[in-house]
Order: C-alpha cells, then sequence, then structure tokens
C-alpha cells in the first residue's frame, strides 16, 4: 500500500508540506551475506524494505507488516542495527510530498514467505553483496552493512 489512510488524511489537511515520519527499515541477508534492496516504482532508486509506522504500531511490528507488504517475506526483527534522521532523511516525492523520517534500522531474519514484488511499490528486489549494492536513496553509513555482527547500534 503505497500511502497509508493515516497519511493520507493528514496529507489532505496540510498539502504537500513537510512532515515528520516516524520510519522503519529493514536489513535482511540471504544465506551467502547478500542484502536485499528494493528499486522503487514511484522513481525508481533503490532502498532497504522500509515504510511509516501507523498509529498504535510498535516500531517492530511496523518492520514485520511492512516487510510482508513490500517483499512477501515474514520476518523476526532481532535487534536494532541504526537510528537516523535529520535533513539527509527528508525526501520529496514525485508528486511533491515533503517528508523527513526518523528511521529506525532493524537487522531482520526470514522465516517464512516468498520473495516477491506485492504492493505497487517496488520494481524489482534483489540481494546484492554488500560491495556490490547500488547507492541507496536514504544516506545510511556503509559500516551498517559491512560488520553483520556489529553489536552497537549507529546514530545519526
Amino acid at each position: 500500500m503505497p500511502i497509508s489512510p493515516y497519511v493520507k488524511a493528514i496529507r489532505d489537511a496540510v498539502g504537500t508540506r513537510l512532515l515528520l515520519m516516524p520510519g522503519v527499515s529493514a536489513v535482511i541477508r540471504n544465506d551467502q551475506g547478500a542484502i536485499l534492496v528494493q528499486r522503487r516504482e514511484d522513481d525508481g532508486g533503490w532502498s532497504l524494505p522500509a515504510g511509516a509506522i501507523d498509529p498504535g504500531e510498535s516500531p517492530a511490528e511496523a518492520i514485520i507488516r511492512e516487510v510482508e507488504e513490500e517483499t512477501g517475506l515474514t520476518v523476526i526483527p532481532e535487534r536494532i542495527l541504526g537510528v537516523f534522521g535529520g535533513i539527509r532523511f527528508r525526501h520529496t516525492y514525485p508528486n511533491g510530498d515533503e517528508t523527513e523520517y526518523t528511521v529506525i534500522v532493524f537487522a531482520c531474519r526470514v522465516v517464512g514467505g516468498e520473495l516477491e514484488a506485492r504492493d505497487g511499490e517496488s520494481l524489482e528486489l534483489r540481494y546484492f553483496p554488500v560491495e556490490d549494492m547500488p547507492a541507496l536513496e536514504a544516506p545510511y553509513p556503509r559500516e551498517m552493512f559491512l560488520d553483520p555482527d556489529r553489536e552497537v547500534p549507529l546514530f545519526c
């Protein structure tokens, strides 16, 4: 689902003006350690599976829902890899909507489902080795992807 009813109601009231939004994203690795990324339908850019947290939803519940909606996979969030926000996480969508995200990034383990673009947001889903990953729209620090066993989350 490209936009939740909650965000649509806000957009109906404020138009394209800047919204601050809590969000989540997932680092999902396959057995070879490659990371799942999606090529977005709206602008063709690459991103991690991600989305906004809905009212009443915990961040862990949000990432489980978002990953399933976007990829068809069922995941368990295992730990937080980082928390990011600020002007570098501001995005203007093709329709002019401005959003600035505060993003909690989870390391997630796949426990079921079948990989397929499901909700119309993704043109392509692919696993990339870290060294071959395309540039992501969000400016996540590279070290977040290099050390899968990192114990200390990154904050930015």
